[in-house]
């Protein structure tokens, strides 16, 4: 790879960012491409983001991921949001546009892609249990009800945040969309799919994000936690005979509709697949 004032730059700004493999998976696909590119993390904390952001305009980048904790707090810094990152109040994807910022979420259709390629899962008409109310459990739910699930049912161990997201899809869907959920296995244990929308299982010695008896025979449960591959929750599920999908085709599917904004190129996928794959052999 050689850097030099032609190249594009791409970032992506979490707390932490250490554990992410988009860096592997852009810049495969950037070679791949033959494209004068580079995609950089950086660790912004966040009391810097508004600096970061601002940074993107000032140093021409072309655009940035935006990954946790900062999906929601980074709208109120950007020029413009499309219509669905305004509707979710969540932003993962930014494009710098001759200094205009503006802000996207490719989360919740790359999560709904690998759903049906990799679990080979129809969410049409299923009931959904989500365990989040954070920026990524906004976009899956959004795009799930689109995809004609439903109900979905959310929980978060912040009661107000997910009633909010309950309103919030509600509002903008102008139907019964989403529904309020205690954490009751027995209910979970009712839903064809599962989701932890959450970063429980990313460190070792995380609790659960629900009883481990939550889990039945022939149900899919879906972590979105890519690393490690396999969490303990995950352990769980495919010990009471459910099936597992983890968050790499999520990582995948976003990234690709990212690449695409903002570049207006589309990427190679399985090189961005292989890379992926690879990092997590790394580890």
């Amino acid at each position: 790879m050689k850097i030099s004032g032609h190249t594009k730059v791409v970032a992506i700004f979490g707390d932490p960012v250490e554990h992410t493999l988009s860096p592997a998976m852009h810049n495969a696909a950037f070679d791949a491409l033959g494209m004068d590119c580079v995609y950089v993390p950086f660790h912004v904390r966040p009391n810097g983001l508004k600096g970061a952001v601002s940074g993107l305009r000032a140093m021409g980048f072309a655009g940035a991921n935006i990954t946790v904790p900062h999906k929601e707090n980074v709208i109120e810094f950007l020029d413009e949001v499309d219509e669905e990152a305004r509707v979710l109040g969540a932003v993962n994807t930014i494009v710098n546009r001759g200094g205009i910022l503006t802000g996207y979420n490719t989360d919740g259709r790359g999560f709904v892609k690998s759903l049906k390629d990799d679990a080979k899962f129809d969410p049409k008409e299923k009931n959904v249990f989500i365990c989040g109310a954070g920026g990524a459990a906004r976009g899956i739910a959004f795009a799930l009800v689109n995809a004609g699930a439903g109900p979905v049912f959310l929980y978060d161990v912040d009661g107000p945040k997910r009633d909010k997201l309950v309103l919030d899809l509600n509002t903008a869907l102008k139907k019964d969309a989403a529904r309020a959920e205690p954490l009751d296995p027995d209910f979970i244990r009712s839903c064809a799919l599962v989701i932890n929308a959450t970063p429980l299982g990313m460190r070792e010695g995380d609790p659960l994000p629900f009883p481990a008896y939550s889990f039945k025979k022939g149900q899919l449960f879906c972590d979105i936690i890519y690393n490690p591959p396999r969490t303990a929750a995950m352990a769980a599920a495919e010990d009471a005979g459910g099936r597992v999908l983890n968050g790499l085709g999520m990582l995948l599917h976003q990234g690709v509709l990212a690449f695409e904004h903002w570049l207006n190129v589309s990427p190679p996928v399985e090189v961005m697949r292989d890379a992926l794959k690879q990092g997590l052999g790394e580890h």
